[in-house]
């Protein structure tokens, strides 16, 4: 049987010093985050809320309708396609990003999980996924490092060591491609499946075996939505990845180099299932010539978890909303 967890109250909530420590961690990272990002030619955008469309890939979560004046829009889940549109404007763009998924209620027990939550997005023009991994490694160590410089009474308050971001910070990050995860998982008893993506439990394991943060690479094809584009020279292998954290805190990066090319894209909606004409707006500025691009996603509330210790992800948030869990 799960147990889900017990969210306190706003009250009880905000008025915790362990709260108001995490809180404070996270506000100052979000600072560090903006700097390391404008420093390199980024813009800051304002996200869309909602839209005709949102990210279909959103491992069995529920997107939330809403009524724009008589036509069906989506709450964002994430804004995907959005970020790949805005370059049109800026060749590298940022959002904080707020996005909504009434996750499965079985998340509401893996601590890391929340149906509300927020996003860094980043997306770049003409580079490839190695480079937007090169620039996620070094976003994470600015943002440790700066934290470490600015955050010691924080961390003090919470009894997070700091030796606990040694491995982040001492090595370049391990690069593991995903049918090379699967053969550890499956040698180590776990049945991950190899067409699949990396479980949540899955994640836990491999995150507790490093001692430091791993890009899984390499995910096969069927594993994720259209919108990640596929290895020209090697088929059924999509150009992504993941980041784990280490201490089994798992995922709080997901990325990767975007589909471009309109009729791959029309393919690949038709063999995922999607309706090309739910992305009309979207297509046409395909169509019209979208720069190629990579990017990715940081959980912002799963990575304050790991810098902060913290054992339940809904202590991130200020008013927390749990799978399941009726709250303010």
């Amino acid at each position: 049987m799960k147990i889900v967890p017990v969210v306190p109250g706003p009250h009880e909530h905000l008025t915790s010093t362990t709260t108001q420590a995490i809180l404070r961690i996270q506000s100052r990272i979000l600072g560090f985050a903006r700097e390391f990002l404008m420093e390199r030619g980024f813009v800051e955008l304002l996200p869309p809320i909602i839209g005709p469309v949102t990210d279909p890939g959103i491992r069995g979560a529920k997107q939330v309708d809403v009524d724009y004046y008589g036509h069906r829009y989506k709450l964002m889940s994430s804004a995907f396609v959005y970020k790949q549109s805005a370059l049109l404007a800026f060749d590298r763009i940022f959002y904080v990003a707020p996005n909504v998924r009434l996750e499965p209620l079985e998340t509401a027990s893996t601590s890391r999980h929340l149906a509300e939550f927020h996003q860094l997005d980043l997306e770049m023009a003409e580079v490839s996924r190695e480079e937007v991994m090169d620039l996620a490694e070094a976003l994470l160590k600015h943002m440790v490092r700066a934290m470490l410089a600015h955050c010691e009474p924080q961390l003090a308050e919470l009894g997070r060591d700091p030796r606990a971001f040694d491995g982040l910070l001492g090595t370049p990050f391990a690069r593991l491609p995903h049918a090379a995860a699967v053969s550890q998982l499956i040698a180590g008893g776990h049945p991950q499946n190899p067409g699949a993506e990396i479980d949540w439990v899955a994640e836990r394991i491999l995150s507790e075996q490093s001692s430091g943060p791993i890009f899984l690479t390499d995910y096969p094809k069927g594993s994720r939505c259209f919108l990640e584009r596929e290895s020209p020279d090697r088929p059924q292998i999509l150009r992504t990845f993941d980041c784990l954290m280490p201490e089994g805190y798992g995922e709080v990066i997901s990325g990767g180099e975007r589909e471009s090319h309109y009729p791959t894209l029309i393919t690949r909606m038709r063999e995922t299932g999607e309706n090309p004409s739910k992305y009309g707006w979207y297509l046409e500025e395909v169509k019209k010539g979208i720069p190629a691009s990579a990017g990715f996603g940081l959980g912002i509330e799963r990575f304050t978890r790991y810098l902060t210790g913290a054992e339940h992800i809904w202590q991130t948030s200020a008013f927390p909303k749990v799978p399941g869990v009726f709250s303010a």
